[in-house]
């Protein structure tokens, strides 16, 4: 009896670690920076709507990512973005394949590839061929305004976070598909900051006077695919991919 109890025992002790194995570090540049070179995607609902949302028809619930749970709109952008959901079939810049801003390109549902160097980080996204190149080699943005379907960015290293500041951009991006919007005075801030080899936290904030009453944040974590054969495919977006997008256009009446 009492050798059958140390096994089960054994069993206990052992089952939470089996098939678990210690989490790499982020492996780090020549310059002793974390090297975030890699395929990353997020596994979340954000995409479909950032804020908390029940499932629907073509939609899957999901838990938000905005701190506090709700974006501070102010009362006429508010308004702006319930009649963007009303319109969501059509009016998502998402639906006509615009180019689809930051922050929504990096939570859009696509693989994206990091490619690091110590001057410029460069970001390809699976989605319509977009990219994006950050520069870490303490320029400054350009003067302007300029509209930008993905702004300008910058970025510099705070100890091993990455932040990067995003300006220039144009007011036709929305933040998923149910319409959460900017204007052109949009300004972001994004902190991606290494948790292990394959995951990064990702935080950003958003600060756009003429549509927030205050700057507001999501946060997100960052999935390395891990895959043997990981790589970017080709997403060629046409725009009648709206069926695909939004299945039941009679809901949206």
């Amino acid at each position: 009896m009492r050798a059958s109890m140390v096994v089960v025992l054994m069993c206990v002790l052992w089952t939470p670690a089996f098939g678990q194995t210690a989490a790499s570090p982020m492996p780090r540049s020549a310059d002793g920076k974390p090297d975030l070179s890699g395929i990353w995607q997020t596994m979340n609902a954000a995409a479909f709507n950032v804020e908390d949302h029940s499932a629907s028809m073509g939609v899957p619930a999901g838990q938000g990512v905005v701190e506090g749970g709700t974006i501070p709109y102010l009362p006429a952008a508010l308004a702006k973005r319930n009649e963007n959901f009303k319109a969501r079939a059509t009016a998502d810049p998402e639906a006509k394949c615009y180019l689809l801003g930051v922050p929504r390109i990096m939570y859009s549902g696509f693989p994206f590839q990091i490619v690091q160097t110590r001057e410029q980080i460069a970001m390809l996204f699976e989605w319509a061929h977009a990219t994006r190149f950050v520069h870490t080699n303490g320029s400054q943005h350009p003067p302007g305004h300029i509209d930008w379907w993905m702004g300008d960015s910058r970025g510099s290293w705070e100890g091993d976070t990455l932040v990067i500041d995003v300006v220039h951009f144009n007011p036709e991006t929305w933040f998923d598909r149910a319409g959460n919007h900017h204007s052109e005075a949009l300004h972001v801030v994004e902190r991606y900051t290494p948790i292990d080899r394959d995951h990064i936290r990702y935080e950003v904030t958003l600060d756009d006077a003429k549509t927030f009453a205050r700057p507001w944040t999501m946060r997100m974590i960052l999935y390395r695919r891990v895959e043997p054969n990981a790589q970017l495919l080709e997403y060629e977006c046409y725009s009648f991919d709206v069926e695909k997008l939004y299945p039941y256009p009679e809901l949206n009446r």
